[in-house]
């Protein structure tokens, strides 16, 4: 049951006074109102039934300074439970006991859901950009990687510990093992071959089962069928067997993922968009380690315009050079401060180049295309449409480079493009200038802040198992360095504010990009 508590302060609350003005937790109260919390999930409690339950904004408060620095459950409590400065953040009076560890873990499992974490980050960024603490107009986009709290394990090894877990509900459930049902899991530690081992353990798992099935009437027992159904859906799906879907019984959302092409994980990706200018996060979301970079663009785009972020230039990788994308930022009018990738644009510039006004592309010496047509690159209806442009015969007949630019057989040249070719060359144009580079440098701060959230907090391995644990880890995360960003930006605010004039507003400040 939730209520509205009283804020009365006790004679001991005067061991406040001690904490230093400057202090992190000080800066970030001075930011940040988080009244907002207990608004947000009160739809979660009940107003007039059960036992009076903590406030969400202390619960809340208690998850920050967790991941702020790095703690346990357990761990949290013992330290805000003699810190001073810990018990004047979560809002209470020196000699108040603390909740429980395990309400801090059914507060985050049951109270606080994924959108609900979006929500108070992007209430946190607003806020801050209302006081106009936070300024940038740029939104750095990329992913990371975090590694699975286990070990991914080989298929046959699965299936042996498949068979176990239904051999033994069989046994939990009925007594004991039917005469007729094989309880003899093969060995496949000692066949070499692999394949003949995945094959070895396949056959008989399915076998088992189907013994079972046919034996006992397995519907009466629930244990027993879960672990049945389990056991199907795994061997059902094709990417088990060549190791490229479920590795863990433990934790079933990890999958392999790689960081180049011989270096793998396995895990999650967690892609996230940042502010590079104050480095400060807007919109994350959390996928299994095969995940490709830029599939949730549009949603953390949206979201990060949802902060009341002025978005005018979007920084990206190769890996998000994609019509979709380019398409979103050129209907905004944002620049794309993304570089060129070559297994998508793939012209020669140095012999080829394109006028946009005529829709003609030009060779080296000076000749023009005269026509173009559409064609199917390859055979089916998965074929991509391509344009082919036709140069003038007459010029490439009389032009000294013709066999090795159009070959003996043809008589002129042909230039087959992709169908987005001529806007990709218009950016390809403006991402050779010095500006661009420039701007793009900008981009690098995204390196820092996968550093500083996997080094200080925790976020290079899966606190938990699954994909929603690792979600909640990853937003959770967000939000306390956003925070510790925050606090810095109103720490050194302040500082610039004492030396220039005490009649300027610190948020009318100024600041070189990288000052901080």
């Amino acid at each position: 049951m939730l209520k509205s508590k009283s804020k009365q302060l006790t004679l001991y609350s005067i061991l406040y006074d001690k904490i230093p003005d400057n202090h992190i937790l000080r800066n970030i109260e001075k930011a940040v109102d988080f009244s907002f919390i207990n608004k947000l999930l009160e739809k979660s409690y009940s107003k007039r039934f059960g036992r009076p339950a903590k406030e969400p904004e202390t619960m809340a408060k208690l998850l920050i300074l967790q991941y702020l620095y790095n703690l346990s459950d357990v761990k949290i409590i013992e330290e805000a439970s003699l810190n001073l400065a810990y018990m004047w953040f979560i809002g209470i009076n020196p000699d108040e006991d603390l909740p429980d560890p395990s309400l801090l873990a059914k507060f985050r499992t049951q109270r606080l859901k994924d959108n609900s974490v979006d929500d108070i980050i992007k209430e946190v960024v607003r806020q801050c950009i209302e006081q106009n603490i936070i300024k940038g107009t740029g939104v750095s986009i990329d992913a990371t990687h975090a590694a699975a709290n286990t070990t991914k394990l080989v298929p046959e090894r699965i299936m042996a510990r498949l068979a176990k877990t239904i051999l033994k509900n069989v046994v939990k459930e009925s007594g004991e093992i039917p005469s007729g049902i094989n309880s003899n899991i093969p060995d496949y530690k000692v066949i070499e071959d692999t394949k003949e081992a995945k094959r070895v353990m396949k056959d008989y798992l399915e076998g088992m089962m189907a013994q079972l099935e046919n034996t006992v009437n397995t519907s009466n027992m629930l244990e027993t069928e879960q672990a049945i159904t389990e056991a199907r859906e795994i061997l059902g799906d094709e990417k088990f067997i060549i190791q490229k879907g479920i590795r863990s019984l433990v934790d079933k959302d990890a999958r392999v993922g790689y960081k180049s092409k011989t270096d793998s994980f396995y895990g999650y990706k967690i892609e996230f968009a940042m502010m590079p200018e104050e480095r400060i996060i807007t919109a994350i979301e959390t996928c299994d380690g095969a995940y490709v970079d830029g599939n949730k663009f549009d949603k953390l785009y949206n979201r990060s315009k949802e902060c009341g972020v002025t978005i005018k230039e979007v920084y990206g990788d190769k890996a998000y050079f994609r019509k979709p994308i380019l398409d979103i930022l050129r209907t905004d009018k944002v620049e794309a401060i993304i570089p060129i990738s070559a297994s998508v644009y793939k012209i020669d510039e140095s012999t080829f180049s394109y006028n946009k006004d005529s829709d003609q592309w030009f060779c080296r010496m000076g000749n023009y295309t005269i026509d173009k047509k559409h064609k199917k690159c390859g055979k089916g209806s998965w074929a991509p449409d391509n344009l082919r442009y036709i140069f003038d015969k007459a010029i490439c007949m009389g032009c000294p480079h013709k066999m090795e630019c159009a070959g003996k057989a043809a008589s002129a040249k042909r230039l087959d493009v992709g169908i987005n070719t001529a806007d990709y060359y218009e950016h390809s144009q403006r991402a050779q200038t010095q500006e661009f580079k420039e701007k793009y440098k900008k981009r690098a701060s995204h390196e820092w802040k996968n550093g500083e959230m996997k080094r200080f907090h925790g976020l290079d391995r899966a606190r938990g198992y699954g994909l929603r644990s690792m979600s909640m880890q990853a937003k959770l995360t967000a939000l306390a360095v956003n925070l510790k960003r925050i606090a810095a930006l109103v720490s050194l605010y302040l500082r610039i504010w004492g030396r220039i004039s005490s009649k300027v507003p610190y948020w009318k400040i100024k600041l070189p990009v990288y000052a901080f």
